[in-house]
């Protein structure tokens, strides 16, 4: 339970700041942003917040953020239909209550269907909308939500009325079926390429972000690394067989300065077992030696075990470490998606939700600072593969709009649906395999 804990609050971190960048920029660029939900299928929590609904729902391995006009905004109400509309001061219709669409009648109190209403309702309405002063019914002749927002009512003598109605009017159908209107200038479709590019392009960028804050604020509680000493060798390993002793200092591996742990763990791992280079300190003398990796557990090993010095760092050094951290394991994640593509390395490389939650249990057994690491290295590889060019990925649907941007023109909507859900369906598919290979590896094979 510890370890489920663990998990749902770190991915669930994670996934919050991903939507927090697609939200602010949502925002900032005039969007109606209809829902930030953190987690998928029935909700567990939600409330309303000025426009927006906020959700936590019961499965935590992901989460949205749903703008108004990425899917198509559709009102249902019939012309001939008896409605009321509730106004503000101003005359403008800030409520349109209307039957259920999906049944006959309606649970709100719909009469009477004609003339002024005395003791409208109406002061349940969101803080962002004015008062209701009074609310008329009639039949429906027209309406236009998107563009001019108005709507005509017949009433019961035949006069023909038309109705102002506030750019943030809601529809309500029951009590619990409600929604606000999304003028064209609040819909996702009407925004700039450059707009719509950043609001999709925020959540990787935050999970980047986040992946520089943690890593910064590690090397300023832990320090910055000045040399790796050799602590002891495992008898018969590749290390004892080059030469390596206890209280040799390791100064470089093929070519590369060492100051941390993973300036000689990184190298051994990209050499795939094969020969490395180390360049080594003993009694103030420098020699060279190379060790053949040995792979166990899925890992490339020497058969040493070291020690660290550190010293304190200042926040201008922490916050450089943070950024140059960050881009080497970029680098290195980026190598290994290529390693996967090419078939260099197999789907067992992979860890999919129960894979991660082993780790992050591990993690969690091993101290605060190895969950922060963790996080860290999460963070930035879930910004790594949204914004891969792939469907259903952020980075697919920043093609798609790179294509909009060369061809003058935006690609049909309904063949940009496809093309996404063909690539959601694929990674369903490679999620299922991933975490059949996580069960396999961690329940059975220990």
């Amino acid at each position: 339970m510890q370890t489920i804990l663990w998990f749902i609050l770190l991915i669930s971190l994670l996934v919050f700041i991903h939507e927090l960048g697609h939200f602010i920029f949502a925002k900032r660029a005039g969007m109606l942003v209809r829902e930030f939900a953190i987690g998928f299928g029935p909700k567990l929590v939600s409330w309303f917040k000025g426009e927006t609904l906020y959700s936590i729902r019961i499965l935590p391995l992901g989460g949205y953020v749903r703008v108004a006009g990425e899917d198509p905004e559709v009102f249902e109400l019939k012309t001939g239909s008896h409605l009321v509309l509730d106004r503000d001061e101003e005359g403008r219709v800030v409520r349109i209550r209307a039957p259920q669409p999906s049944r006959e009648g309606s649970t709100l109190p719909m009469e009477p269907e004609y003339g002024e209403i005395d003791d409208p309702t109406g002061s349940d309405l969101p803080g962002h909308l004015p008062p209701v002063t009074s609310s008329i019914g009639g039949k429906l002749l027209e309406a236009d939500l998107e563009d001019q927002l108005f709507i005509r009512l017949e009433d019961e003598n035949g006069l023909d009325t038309r109705y102002r109605i506030h750019p943030q009017a809601l529809i309500q159908y029951d009590e619990k079926n409600i929604s606000q209107i999304a003028p064209l200038n609040r819909q996702y479709g009407s925004k700039t390429i450059l707009q719509r590019g950043l609001f999709i392009a925020a959540g990787p960028v935050f999970n980047f972000f986040l992946a520089v804050v943690l890593l910064a604020g590690l090397t300023l509680a832990t320090g910055i690394g000045t040399k790796v000493t050799v602590k002891d060798t495992v008898p018969g390993s590749p290390a004892e067989k080059a030469g390596l002793k206890p209280g040799d200092t390791v100064r470089e591996v093929e070519g590369n300065k060492v100051k941390e742990f993973n300036d000689i763990s990184v190298p051994l791992q990209e050499a795939r077992g094969d020969e490395v280079t180390l360049k080594v300190e003993r009694a103030n003398q420098l020699f060279e030696t190379q060790i053949e990796p040995e792979k166990r557990n899925n890992q490339f090993i020497i058969g040493i075990q070291m020690e660290q010095e550190r010293r304190k760092a200042t926040i201008s050094e922490a916050s450089i470490a943070g950024f140059t951290k960050t881009y080497d394991l970029a680098v290195i994640m980026g190598r290994g998606i290529s390693r996967l593509v090419t078939g260099q390395v197999g789907m067992e490389s992979l860890a999919g939700p129960v894979g991660i939650a082993d780790i992050t249990g591990k993690a969690a057994d091993a101290g605060w600072l190895n969950l922060v690491h963790l996080a860290a290295l999460l963070s930035l590889n879930l910004g790594i593969i949204n914004i891969l060019p792939f469907p259903a990925l952020d980075g697919g649907r920043l093609t798609f709009l790179i294509l909009e941007a060369l061809r003058g023109r935006p690609i049909d909507p309904n063949k940009e649906g496809v093309v996404h859900f063909v690539g959601f369906a694929l990674l369903m598919m490679l999620m299922m395999v991933v975490t059949y290979n996580d069960i396999v590896r961690v329940f059975f094979k220990g």
